[in-house]
């Protein structure tokens, strides 16, 4: 039986040794070590690309290291795969969850297990009591016939935390698992995450987000560049000191915003948008230079605003003007030739083309501008755009040949901004411009946007992080149930200010 928490000091469950891990003449992890106690939280911190991902695949086994060992009560391993991993109690629970969306909760919460014990016959109804019996032990409340493609973010994750409990996992690897979450979902997970440290569990937190960090876990792992920078005590760390471990610099998280001035254009103009089933009388105006933040709960409508905006959802009342001329944004195409461009939500599926090289990506939304009177394509002027904005955005890759899949989420994420800013919009709509993104990449990809709109493009942002919305915002709008309801400006424009409107 695992030791409780309260029992005092544990041997290790799990320890890495000096793990060395190379790509092509790249080194990924450099004699990384870390120890795993039972019944704690242990967050592993550092920017997009220190290694951490590298690190919980070869925890996991699905890579195998070049060197170093794993070690596990005590045994020594040079490397894992992953049947091994899952049969000593490892489990990681990836961004996406891995589920079957098609499969209702209790098919998700046994079918792995069945698979891995190598069962010939499978049946439902019989393996539906050990997914009550994961479901009551944590003391949650899920729909086991449910199936999981209607199921929210929260209760998804859920699922795979009792999926890889019935594994009798000993060890769980949550990678980034807030990030989709409201509020109040966090607050239901870290019961969750705090009723799996009482059983003894040994939890892995990833993430970005250094507050819940702070909160939820008892030590702190940096990593930078694929060596360990440190590990301490949660307590002893405040998130500045970790911004300062993962970059090795200090970072400026105050709020900068430029003046504006009251006669500054309106370059854009709502009045009474609405979209049946999503949003109704949003109004509001921007003017040039102007970052304006929009902020609400997930299915609040923001999202569905910035869609809107950008012809993927055509509002079906109201009007939008530009430059005071009342303008139809039918589709996407209407969008971008109004002058609009939109970094998505999600910007692997939505703003970028994987398999193609970052120079593509960067392209793929401005070609006309790079053409000559014959309509050809002039190289150089791409050459100029590609390289350039690949500098000025500091897309850490070998060259622009890379493919973007090989890159970390924070770069990925600077690439899909270069695609835009190539194109010179007037009008830049983010959709979680910093979802996944580390404290690093964040602070520099806001200072994009303030430089953008210093040279007079206007900036909206939507997200539910209020720091960054604070950092950034000239204002932030509040939406709640599909309608506007606040408007923060000036010294209005703060953390506890933006929850309180957002949670009202």
């Amino acid at each position: 039986m695992t030791r409780s928490p309260s029992e005092g000091p544990s041997a290790p469950v799990l320890q890495v040794r000096d793990i060395v891990k190379t790509y092509g003449g790249v080194t990924a992890l450099d004699g990384v070590s870390l120890d795993l106690l039972p019944g704690e939280v242990l967050c592993l911190a550092g920017e997009n690309g220190c290694g951490k991902s590298t690190l919980i695949k070869i925890i996991s086994g699905a890579e195998k290291p070049d060197s170093g060992q794993i070690v596990i009560d005590g045994t020594a391993y040079a490397s894992m795969d992953p049947t091994d991993a899952i049969k000593l109690g490892i489990q990681v629970i990836y961004q996406d969850f891995s589920l079957f969306p098609n499969l209702t909760v209790a098919e998700n919460i046994v079918l792995t297990s069945a698979i891995a014990e190598r069962r010939h016959l499978y049946s439902g109804r019989a393996a539906r009591p050990a997914a009550q019996a994961v479901v009551d032990d944590l003391g949650l409340d899920l729909d086991l016939d449910s199936d999981v493609e209607m199921l929210s973010v929260a209760d998804k994750q859920l699922t795979a935390i009792c999926r890889a409990l019935i594994h009798d996992a000993r060890v769980l690897i949550m990678d980034e698992p807030t990030t989709a979450l409201t509020h109040a979902e966090v607050e239901r997970l870290f019961v969750v995450v705090e009723r799996l440290r009482a059983r003894g569990v040994a939890l892995v937190f990833v993430s970005h987000k250094l507050d819940e960090v702070l909160r939820i876990s008892q030590r702190v792992t940096i990593l930078r560049s694929g060596t360990h920078v440190v590990t301490s005590a949660s307590a002893a760390l405040d998130p500045s000191a970790i911004a300062q471990h993962m970059t090795g610099r200090e970072l400026d998280e105050t709020r900068h915003v430029s003046e504006l001035d009251a006669g500054d254009d309106v370059v854009l103009e709502a009045e009474g948008l609405g979209l049946r089933g999503a949003y109704q009388d949003v109004s509001f105006a921007m003017r040039r230079g102007e970052i304006l933040g929009v902020t609400g709960l997930l299915g609040s409508g923001r999202s569905e605003i910035a869609e809107s905006l950008f012809g993927v959802l055509p509002h079906d009342a109201g009007t939008v003007r530009i430059d005071g001329k009342p303008i139809r944004l039918r589709s996407i195409r209407d969008a971008i030739g109004a002058g609009i461009g939109y970094v998505p939500e999600d910007r692997l599926t939505q703003g970028l083309f994987l398999d193609r090289s970052i120079a593509d990506n960067i392209v793929a939304a401005s070609p006309e501008q790079h053409t000559t009177r014959g309509r050809m394509l002039d190289m150089r002027s791409v050459r100029e755009a590609i390289d350039g904005l690949f500098r000025r955005l500091r897309v850490k890759a070998t060259n622009v040949q890379a493919p973007v899949r090989s890159l970390s989420g924070g770069n990925a994420q600077r690439v899909v901004l270069a695609k835009w800013l190539a194109r010179r919009p007037r009008i830049l709509i983010l959709n979680g411009p910093t979802v996944g993104v580390d404290v690093g990449s964040k602070a520099e990809i806001l200072g994009i946007l303030r430089a953008e709109a210093a040279d007079g493009m206007a900036i909206l942002v939507i997200s539910d992080d209020a720091p960054e919305l604070v950092a950034c915002c000239h204002r932030v709008l509040v939406v709640r149930h599909g309608r506007l309801t606040d408007v923060l400006q000036g010294d209005d424009v703060t953390v506890d200010a933006i929850r309180e409107k957002v949670a009202a």
